[in-house]
């Protein structure tokens, strides 16, 4: 078949940019494809053009991608367009895949049979809870075991030494190098392998044997790899040992769209292309087809201020149509009712999206109890045994039941009160002895006095608490019971609270929540899905790839959606860099899910930097710092004071609303630059910022005078 033949026949509806890609063949190739450009289907016609046009044996090629579901789609994509027969010449397979294949020959060259692989978690999972209570001495919840499983297959997939990964626990403040090393161990005694070390052991066979290695070479003349930006840093470089360094490598990705850092993506292998491949090919698909050009232009002009990035801009091919919605609300919990009214009345097909699967839970409760209908993709159970939650519900179960000591001495060290663990094992005989709570038993202890001052308040409090309604014993925990200071004090996320408390609201007496909670935690495990309901709930991480006509993002508030705001970029760390940048192109992501409609929620006692950064409304709500008592006046009470919406106090209609890296910029001393660093104070507000000028010089100013004295932002 001539290339005209084939481009009459399948590729007629293809611009010049995706024919351009079709018809590159040869070197490698690297294609970057912004949100909507039709990747799969220029993947798709290029398998064909190679087999029709260029006459490359079908066992030659191979194609990769990212996951058992993406593999099977490609091939579905592919015989709807070519046909069955064609189809199933062809190598479909994901990287774990293709490493079973080397290490399966591999065996058979030496004569050995390799390490089972672990295909069911509960064998892992439970090693990983042995070595978990050999190691931190305390048994996990199922949180922990995902947090530690998460962490071992970033660390592989990274290829990090003993000292990275000591720096990581360090930084998640676990013995991560104790588990890793102990829990590799285990699975060699065992002869076992987890899916991360059947990619270690795939290199280290192709990296240790010629005969394999040019086995392979010679079988994929061509490789074709599907979400480059999602394969990580050991998938990375077994692909490229498998094409050569000038070998036939088709790499199709956009670093804007690599949002799986957690499973050690490794975006860098895409900047580094060209170096790493010699004359390497880049082609960039930059038109949009499928959002309306004002989402389009606003979501190019959001990410084009991330460092990490090739040098690219998307363009939208469709009209304009309707401008994107910020929706305000008095407050993040009205979000709630909001959503919940709305899907009352809904007519359309809309998704409502998040960063954590965590926020949609008080309205997943709201919907289910009024038995509305509602689709959740990939509903994340980890929510419901977080140790702040796991905290939390233990700390309401003790007030009911104020005589349980196993009760006690999970939670009695997590309020700040000093007692010793010798004191309060006394305190649990003591009680057990005079039949009396466990909390009143300190009277019979010998105790420090402020200690002794603090258990006696932290009774009274769960006296009170044993009353309540939910929401507010919860509220109690937070602020003046002291558990909320050591959340704060370890580092450890109380948004958590936030999320217990507005699913607490619809509940009257604290066992009812308790039981709610286990309630929704077996619905969403069992829910299946509703294919008819017009309201989507997904976190943007499950979207991706997807698309629908309206969008809402919600819960886009700093400490949330950032996770972290980074105050001062000239002292942060190349991680901390790195992390925020994967938060903003999350926020692309979740933007170019929408084809029609995008609606960005927005709230009157919460900052956020993104949104200020996109609307031409954008304000910030200024927080007072919190105020604590000293440790000696007993327990801590931490109180935080919002303020009604508070514009900056700026003179000079130039003047910014926010301040952005990456924003080009005007002074008529120093002409144009690049804002490259911004420092902003405790209630995260710009005060300092710094302009590389063009010239090569670069210079400090304080915000807002720069502008009131003549700076401007260039449009």
């Amino acid at each position: 078949m001539t290339d005209k033949e084939f481009i009459d026949k399948y590729g007629h509806k293809l611009n010049n940019e995706q024919l351009t890609a079709v018809r590159t063949i040869e070197g490698p190739v690297l294609l970057l494809a912004v949100p909507g450009s039709g990747k799969t289907t220029v993947l798709v016609n290029r398998l064909g053009y190679m087999l029709y046009v260029n006459g490359i044996a079908p066992e030659n090629i191979l194609t990769l991608t990212y996951t058992v579901a993406a593999t099977r789609d490609m091939a579905r994509r592919f015989e709807a367009l070519f046909g069955k027969e064609l189809s199933d010449t062809l190598e479909f397979r994901t990287i774990n895949g293709i490493c079973a294949k080397i290490i399966s020959h591999y065996g058979r060259l030496i004569g050995k049979k390799s390490f089972d692989l672990i295909t069911d978690e509960k064998v892992s999972g439970k090693i990983l809870t042995d070595l978990y209570v050999k190691v931190c001495k305390e048994y996990p919840t199922e949180s922990d075991i995902k947090n530690i499983r998460t962490l071992i297959t970033y660390c592989k997939n990274m290829m990090l030494t003993e000292k990275e990964i000591r720096q990581r626990g360090e930084e998640e403040g676990i013995e991560l190098w104790e588990l890793y090393d102990k829990y590799n161990k285990e699975l060699k005694a065992r002869s076992l392998m987890d899916y991360d070390d059947q990619m270690i052991y795939a290199y280290r066979m192709l990296k240790g044997s010629k005969e394999l290695l040019e086995y392979y070479r010679n079988l994929y003349r061509y490789i074709c790899v599907d979400e480059a930006q999602d394969t990580s840093k050991i998938q990375h470089m077994i692909i490229s040992l498998l094409a050569g360094d000038a070998g036939n490598l088709f790499m199709v990705g956009d670093e804007d769209q690599s949002i799986y850092g957690f499973r050690a993506a490794y975006p860098e292998a895409l900047l580094n292309f060209e170096k790493e491949h010699k004359g390497a090919k880049v082609l960039v698909m930059d038109k949009n087809y499928r959002s309306n050009a004002k989402i389009v232009q606003t979501a190019d002009k959001f990410i084009q201020k991330n460092f990490n990035r090739h040098e690219k801009h998307m363009s939208a091919t469709r009209s304009e149509a309707a401008d994107i919605n910020y929706l305000t609300l008095d407050s993040r919990k009205g979000q709630y009712k909001y959503l919940f009214e709305m899907a009352k009345d809904i007519s359309e097909q809309t998704a409502v999206l998040y960063r954590d699967n965590e926020s949609i839970l008080p309205l997943v409760d709201m919907l289910d109890r009024e038995d509305m209908p509602y689709r959740i993709k990939s509903a994340d159970m980890a929510f419901f045994t977080h140790r702040v939650v796991v905290d939390v519900v233990n700390i309401l179960k003790f007030a009911l039941s104020p005589m349980d000591p196993e009760l006690f001495m999970k939670i009695y060290f997590k309020f700040q009160t000093y007692l010793r663990k010798p004191d309060a094992e006394q305190m649990c005989q003591m009680a057990d002895f005079k039949h009396i709570g466990i909390l009143d038993a300190v009277e019979d202890v010998e105790v420090h006095k402020a200690t002794l001052a603090n258990v006696r308040s932290l009774r009274t409090h769960f006296r009170s608490m044993s009353s309540e309604n939910p929401a507010k014993a919860i509220n109690r925990i937070n602020k003046y019971m002291g558990y909320g200071d050591y959340l704060r004090d370890n580092n450890m996320d109380d948004n958590k609270l936030f999320i217990l408390e507005m699913l607490a609201k619809n509940e009257a007496t604290i066992q009812g929540f308790l039981d709610r909670l286990e309630e929704l935690r077996q619905i969403l495990t069992e829910k299946e899905d509703d294919y008819s309901a017009k309201l989507i709930l997904s976190t943007i991480h499950s979207s991706k790839g997807l698309e629908y006509d309206n969008v809402i993002l919600m819960d886009v508030i700093n400490g949330v959606f950032p996770s972290k705001i980074i105050k001062n970029f000239k002292t942060a760390s190349p991680q901390e860099k790195r992390d925020y940048e994967e938060e903003r192109r999350i926020f692309y992501v979740g933007m170019t899910r929408a084809k029609d409609k995008l609606t960005i929620m927005r709230y009157d006692d919460e900052p956020s930097i993104f949104v200020g950064e996109l609307s031409p409304k954008g304000e910030t709500v200024r927080k007072k710092k919190e105020t604590k008592t000293s440790p000696k006046a007993g327990l801590k009470t931490p109180t935080m004071l919002l303020k009604k919406k508070t514009k900056l106090v700026t003179s000079g209609e130039n003047v910014p609303e926010n301040l952005v890296m990456g924003e080009r910029v005007y002074q008529e001393r120093y002409g144009e630059g690049t804002i490259s660093d911004v420092t902003w104070d405790e209630d995260e507000i710009p005060t300092k910022f710094t302009v590389e000028f063009d010239d090569g010089t670069e210079r400090k100013f304080i915000y807002p005078f720069a502008f009131t004295t003549g700076m401007r932002v260039i449009e």
